[in-house]
């Protein structure tokens, strides 16, 4: 059975474009192009699940110690019998853990739409255990989709440390008009064209030779939810009055 286990460190940062072009060159020595995509380019498009209460929501913006996501994601251009990767991700303090499970995108949506009560037997699935922690979450959080949210992404790997993984994520948007991610990566910009989304994932520590160069281009940690700011863009009537918007939101780097 084909299952997938992410346990791992990650740092986010956020950056100009000018940064991602220098530090491209500086990586590079010590990073090679992941092996998807064009060299190490592609697109991600992915459906987000939340709470009639915005609990997830909530959980993401107060950064509780325990915190998780339900999301169905696929990559680049794909069709509704095409491969789909439905996932929990789930993050305890700086930790974050993944569990996934690839389904055909039409068996995603058929278990979505049909009533829970369903046996899961009767759905394909790579791993009918990673369905039933998703479908445990489902009913526990009373989840529904609520949002798509896609971007451009240049990923790399770490050459003697392949277990290192930097991801530069681009053209940040949102739709909540139109949940059918088979559709292609369109919507609202929800993050400054200009700015570059950085994630830098290791198991342990990050190597003191990328620590030097992210200090030497003036690289700060922040927080980048793109969950909390899509849904502040698509749903800020429905969030209590004037929520601390996420600061990527602004223009310009804060």
């Amino acid at each position: 059975m084909a299952i997938e286990i992410f346990r791992r460190k990650e740092q986010k940062y956020l950056i100009t474009k000018e940064q991602y072009s220098e530090l491209i060159k500086q990586l590079l020595p010590n990073m090679r192009p992941d092996k998807y995509g064009d060299d190490g380019k592609y697109t991600v498009t992915s459906l987000y699940f939340e709470s009639p209460d915005n609990k997830i929501y909530f959980e993401t913006k107060n950064k509780l110690k325990y915190r998780q996501k339900l999301r169905l994601r696929i990559y680049d251009d794909n069709n509704i019998h095409g491969a789909a990767f439905f996932e929990v991700k789930q993050k305890h303090k700086d930790v974050v853990n993944k569990r996934r499970m690839i389904v055909p995108l039409v068996e995603a949506y058929r278990y979505i739409n049909n009533p829970l009560h369903l046996p899961l037997e009767e759905y394909e699935t790579s791993n009918t255990q990673v369905l039933r922690e998703i479908h445990y979450f489902r009913q526990l959080y009373e989840l529904y989709p609520e949002m798509v949210v896609s971007y451009d992404r240049h990923a790399l790997h770490g050459i003697e440390d392949p277990d290192l993984r930097i991801t530069f994520d681009f053209n940040l948007r949102c739709r909540n008009d139109d949940l059918a991610i088979e559709h292609g990566p369109f919507g609202r910009n929800f993050i400054d064209t200009n700015l570059v989304v950085l994630e830098v994932k290791v198991n342990d520590s990050v190597p003191l030779w990328l620590t030097r160069i992210l200090q030497d281009l003036q690289c700060k940690q922040r927080s980048a939810s793109k969950f909390c700011t899509s849904l502040e863009l698509l749903k800020s009537e429905q969030l209590p009055i004037n929520p601390i918007k996420e600061e990527i939101q602004l223009v310009g780097v804060m």
